[in-house]
């Protein structure tokens, strides 16, 4: 999977669950204007992994700002594809501020996670990248972890098809598939579930991300198919499925230096200026 970790523009992100059987013909639509993401070309399904690993404080304070609406929020998880030695885990902040979503991410090396959850910022040779961009994506990365005391409390898995706008990928259509889900509490990123849950199932997830302007033709598309917005946090939504008792309270993580009242994290990041985005 891509090591890339380019910043694109701050997105709006809209989300709606559809039959499986209407997607042949939603992809068809969208070759007139997108092109399928090259991760997913030549793949089964036209589709690539993907793995995540959330992180929340032992009263879960990001899933509940998530289950109550709240306006400014943000969830921190790891982002990877494979269980290669060699490839990258992704640190991700994921804000939403109003309507808009915001994402900060740095890449590090495998290595680097173990410590890296325990609250340590890697070491420069564990970076993918140095550029000021980055460094600020891993420090407040960092910040907000130790405010909030995160561990790991859940692994999900999926199968992602992905179609991009090719001048500048600031469109992406996704369709998620396959989506599991279960408790996590290990300091690695691990790709086996053991007795994982089924979300949306039979049902598929697609994803509109877009700039500030919803295109015409996408806006075409919604009404065309008859889509009805939802909401479909993945997080959020296998807690609750599973019951939150399931997700407190594990793990073993060195103490984090509190810096500042936890709740002053959710405004500060609210107000950060540094967007950074991936589909």
């Amino acid at each position: 999977m891509s090591q890339d970790h380019r910043l694109q523009q701050q997105r709006f992100e809209l989300k709606y669950l559809i039959e499986e059987a209407v997607t042949p013909r939603i992809r068809h639509f969208l070759t007139s204007y997108l092109e399928l993401d090259d991760y997913g070309v030549g793949r089964p399904g036209l589709s690539y992994p993907v793995h995540s690993l959330y992180l929340d404080s032992d009263d879960l304070k990001t899933h509940h700002t998530s289950v109550n609406g709240t306006k400014n929020r943000f969830k921190l998880r790891l982002r990877y594809y494979d269980d290669q030695p060699n490839t990258p885990v992704f640190c991700e902040v994921k804000a939403r501020v109003d309507n808009c979503i915001l994402k900060r991410r740095c890449g590090v090396r495998r290595e680097a996670v173990p410590l890296l959850l325990a609250g340590h910022m890697p070491s420069p040779e564990r970076l993918l990248s140095r550029e000021p961009r980055h460094l600020a994506a891993i420090q407040r990365f960092n910040f907000l972890l130790c405010q909030l005391d995160a561990r790991p409390k859940a692994h999900n898995c999926y199968l992602r098809e992905a179609w991009v706008s090719s001048e500048d990928n600031s469109i992406r259509v996704t369709f998620d598939r396959n989506i599991r889900f279960e408790p996590c509490f290990e300091d690695r990123a691990v790709v086996s579930l053991a007795r994982p849950v089924q979300l949306f199932s039979p049902l598929v997830v697609l994803e509109l991300k877009f700039p500030a302007r919803f295109p015409n033709w996408l806006r075409d598309m919604v009404c065309h198919f008859n889509l009805m917005q939802c909401s479909s946090a993945k997080y959020s939504t296998g807690v609750e499925l599973l019951g939150e008792d399931r997700f407190r309270g594990n793990g073993h993580f060195h103490n984090r230096v509190e810096l500042r009242p936890p709740e002053a994290a959710w405004e500060a990041e609210a107000q950060s200026e540094s967007v950074v985005v991936e589909g």
